[in-house]
């Protein structure tokens, strides 16, 4: 008897423990956090995570080889003259070296790079333009390379899909004859919205594995109060970003040698999140397969930049720290 009450009483206790998991799960289930309000059920600023928003999108390059096979060369890493060659053919998947590289995952250990056919003429553009698919707000682009560095090259930027585009930052040794900008100019509150030419990156070495970076807010002094700042919330905001190199800074530009002419890339990244100003945790695809903000706060619109219908109460603000600037219904 007191064996059987003994079963009978774990079973209830290991049921009732079951029950209150279960509760548990469901309850946490039912009612999960919302980024966008706080504890006490107010709306607070909320938005979309950070991250590398060029992981898996789509590159268009202007020139990338393999169409005819050709062959490329490097120069060794610890020899001038040493120099390893390869085969460029879009036949051969281990040969071939398409855009899609530059934006996969990037292992150091085993680098895929896009190339650029060699060239026969002077001056070497080529560009590489990156569609986000809508508006986002950038705080970096770096690139990577499997060939030397650009002498000279530009970052542009387009906050309408590519119809217009503006300079972010230009790269040369030779700024003034290329670009027509004084290099290395101050920054200051009178052109906190303007491309600055640079030298710093614009050195042939190393030949392979070289970076530039670039940061959207540096030594831009209002970056500091960038929720006060409509100037540089303007300024890193982007639905598209294009690379172009203009000019190559190898030896081989000069002599003439084809085979060592060429760009090459294995990585490009650009740092940002989705712009929704303050009003959504995340960005979703719509039924037509529009990348749109998932507004809160009783907003709307592919950024949540209007109040939804009936919610004019209030006039529409982008939400800061201190205040969500929720819409309000009359």
């Amino acid at each position: 008897m007191f064996r059987i009450s003994l079963f009978v009483f774990v079973a209830i206790a290991a049921l009732q423990n079951s029950l209150a998991i279960n509760a548990l799960f469901n309850g946490q289930q039912s009612t999960p956090v919302n980024p966008c309000m706080d504890d006490n059920g107010n709306p607070k600023r909320c938005m979309p995570e950070f991250g590398n928003q060029a992981f898996g999108k789509k590159v268009h390059a202007s020139s990338t080889c393999g169409a005819t096979p050709t062959r490329h060369c490097t120069r060794a890493v610890d020899s001038e003259h040493a120099r390893t060659c390869e085969s460029c053919d879009n036949t051969n998947p281990k040969l071939s070296h398409p855009p899609e590289y530059i934006t996969d995952l990037h292992n150091p250990n085993n680098l895929t790079c896009w190339q650029s056919e060699p060239f026969t003429t002077s001056p070497h553009n080529v560009s590489l333009q990156l569609v986000l698919g809508k508006k986002f707000q950038l705080t970096y682009i770096t690139l990577e390379f499997c060939s030397a560095r650009p002498e000279s090259m530009v970052i542009y930027k387009s906050q309408d899909y590519g119809k217009n585009w503006q300079p972010y930052q230009y790269y040369s040794t030779q700024c003034r004859r290329f670009y027509g900008i004084q290099k290395n100019m101050e920054i200051s509150k009178m052109n906190e919205q303007e491309a600055l030419c640079v030298d710093s990156h614009s050195h042939s070495d190393p030949y392979s594995g070289g970076r530039i970076a670039f940061s959207t807010l540096e030594g831009r002094p209002s970056a500091y109060d960038f929720d006060n700042s409509p100037v540089l919330q303007d300024w890193v905001t982007a639905t598209d970003v294009k690379v172009v190199f203009n000019r190559l800074f190898t030896p081989d530009a000069l002599t003439g040698n084809k085979e060592n002419q060429f760009y090459a890339v294995s990585d490009f990244s650009v740092g940002g999140r989705c712009k929704c100003n303050g009003h959504a945790s995340r960005c979703i695809e719509d039924r037509s397969g529009q990348l749109t903000c998932d507004c809160k706060h009783n907003t709307a619109g592919l950024e949540c930049e209007r109040c939804k219908p009936f919610h004019f109460d209030r006039p529409w603000s982008r939400a800061t720290v201190r205040e969500a600037n929720e819409c309000v219904r009359k």
